[in-house]
């Protein structure tokens, strides 16, 4: 019974400490996102999301991948972010 109990206290709180985007099933699209909207993402701050946005005023994401082409952003965190990012 304790054992039960205490998995699913593990689970809840697993929960409310996934970020919001994960949760709700929505993605990000990286063409449009504010600065708020991207600093979000896991590995992305503040400086980043400016980066990204001063980027994609010069050149539109054509895909996820993309993002990759920012100045700080590689593979690892490209990797940690490609299932919460989109482009349209």
């Amino acid at each position: 019974m304790l054992k039960k109990l205490f998995i699913v206290s593990a689970l809840v709180i697993a929960l409310f400490m996934a970020p919001i985007t994960a949760v709700s099933g929505s993605q990000i699209n990286i063409n449009s996102a504010n600065a708020e909207e991207l600093a979000t993402l896991p590995g992305i701050g503040p400086s980043l999301a400016e980066r990204i946005i001063a980027y994609r005023g010069e050149f539109p994401f054509e895909a996820s991948e993309d993002i990759m082409r920012v100045s700080g952003i590689g593979e690892a965190t490209f990797n940690n972010i490609k299932d919460l990012i989109a482009v349209e």
